[in-house]
């Protein structure tokens, strides 16, 4: 299983989740595919939820992102989604990307991103159970399972779901 040729934006926050940003991008590197980490700007660096024990750095701003030039784009959860959501810039990446059939991963908190952008409503969607009632007042179903595809969104639950969380996006950019 290779991503070779394909491009995916990770965005990071303040109080990103440490292991839903690290592990899936690591993943996907694995799997041969180039990604990009864009924040508020470039260079920035952020520590995630649990203190300054792992670092995460921004390789480009939100507002340099080009949506047409990836494939896909990746939101960790945590306490960051709640704060970039509110950012117009990560909100249009977002929504372009999904309007244009590009898969979108979203896991734990990060449906508050795609809430934000407007993309969930009619989806099947999961997350941290923190934001059940956001999802379905946003108008999407609930499912209580680790990781699943509804459209061109890959939704993954919480941390220990992260591997069903990046087999169900490797399968995604494979199709």
């Amino acid at each position: 299983m290779t991503l070779k040729g394909k491009k995916i934006l990770v965005l990071i926050g303040p109080g990103f989740e440490e292991l839903e940003f690290f592990v899936p991008v690591m993943r996907m590197q694995e799997a041969e595919a180039e990604v990009v980490v864009a924040g508020e700007k470039a260079g920035k660096s952020y520590f995630g939820k649990h203190g300054n024990c792992m670092e995460g750095k921004a390789d480009i701003g939100f507002d340099e992102v080009d949506p047409t030039s990836f494939d896909a784009v990746i939101v960790p959860g945590g306490w960051a989604p709640d704060k970039i959501r509110r950012i117009d810039a990560v909100k249009k990446i977002v929504r372009t990307m999904y309007d244009a059939g590009k898969i979108v991963g979203m896991i734990c908190h990060a449906g508050l991103v795609g809430i934000s952008a407007g993309i969930v409503e009619g989806h099947e969607a999961t997350g941290s159970l923190g934001i059940k009632d956001d999802i379905e007042n946003a108008g999407a179903s609930w499912r209580d399972e680790p990781a699943f595809r509804s459209g061109n969104i890959v939704w993954g639950r919480v941390v220990p779901d992260i591997p069903y969380f990046n087999r169900e996006l490797i399968k995604a950019l494979e199709d």
